[in-house]
């Protein structure tokens, strides 16, 4: 039984969150509320919407297998300074919003009557704020030269952006693509009032980072079975530590979990003795 207790700016972001950290769907848990969100006033005794997500206990056969679910560098190259600058706006940014680990991965369209309401919705007005609102964060960032092409299929808004200085737009690991993705994912939700998943790319980014996670994953399983000890990753969003449980599953000599809280929270692999 998978279960998580988890916090978010409101009770339907704090489910939406574990949910993709449990790669479950809503049927497929009980939601308990710990704590409803509070405003406060003037910024004082303000308080985040704190929920406990468990798994719903269904009867399994015996032979069905089960996998440990959770949901390089960038492109190009920039001095320190300017990689500092960058980070230093868009934190300043996100530190005004709730910390979320990353967007919550949500589950493809499940059916059709799904995929036609989704396709009622006017997306116009949204991904016109979002793009004015990307174009305005990438300036500051010192890009000038952005180009934003937009993709819309159900609750999939997919960003391609292009820019001669795409290591600014993308940051150490992806951190800074990962705060904007996540900032434009909350302007996306003031004009449609329903969760859609929200996706940034540069350069086809996303893909490049996949590989090398593959490789780090297999590189650091194969050095935790040869030194007999756990191995211990640095911190990476909800979505980067999935890929590798993913990557290492199929795997019988390795187990992965996570550990940490927060922006601390990391992916262990440890042999299997």
């Amino acid at each position: 039984m998978k279960q998580i207790t988890q916090i978010g700016a409101t009770v339907e972001e704090a489910v939406l969150l574990a949910l993709h950290e449990l790669n479950l769907t809503r049927k497929q848990v009980d939601v308990e509320i710990i704590q409803e969100a509070k405003k406060g006033f003037l910024g004082f005794g303000s308080r985040k919407a704190q929920v406990r997500v468990t798994e719903k206990q269904v009867e399994k056969p015996s032979t069905e297998q089960e996998f440990k679910t959770e949901p390089e560098e960038a492109l190009g190259s920039a001095s320190i300074l300017q990689e500092e600058q960058s980070q230093s706006i868009v934190d300043t940014k996100i530190s005004t919003i709730s910390t979320l680990d990353e967007s919550p991965a949500i589950d493809e369209i499940e059916n059709v009557e799904e995929q036609e309401e989704f396709e009622k919705i006017d997306y116009t007005e949204a991904i016109k704020q979002a793009k004015t609102y990307i174009t305005n964060i990438a300036f500051q960032l010192g890009v000038q030269d952005l180009e934003i092409e937009v993709e819309q299929k159900g609750k999939n808004i997919n960003f391609q952006l292009s820019s001669e200085k795409a290591a600014l737009l993308i940051g150490k690991r992806g951190q800074t693509l990962n705060a904007l993705q996540q900032l434009t994912q909350l302007v996306v939700h003031q004009h449609i009032k329903r969760f859609v998943l929200v996706k940034l790319d540069v350069g086809n980014y996303r893909e490049k980072r996949q590989q090398s996670l593959e490789l780090l994953a297999n590189r650091m399983a194969d050095k935790a079975v040869h030194t007999g000890r756990k191995v211990e990753l640095e911190p990476m969003p909800a979505n980067e530590r999935k890929i590798i449980h993913h990557i290492l599953a199929d795997r019988v000599d390795v187990e992965t979990y996570s550990k940490g809280e927060d922006l601390k929270r990391h992916l262990v692999i440890e042999p299997i003795r």
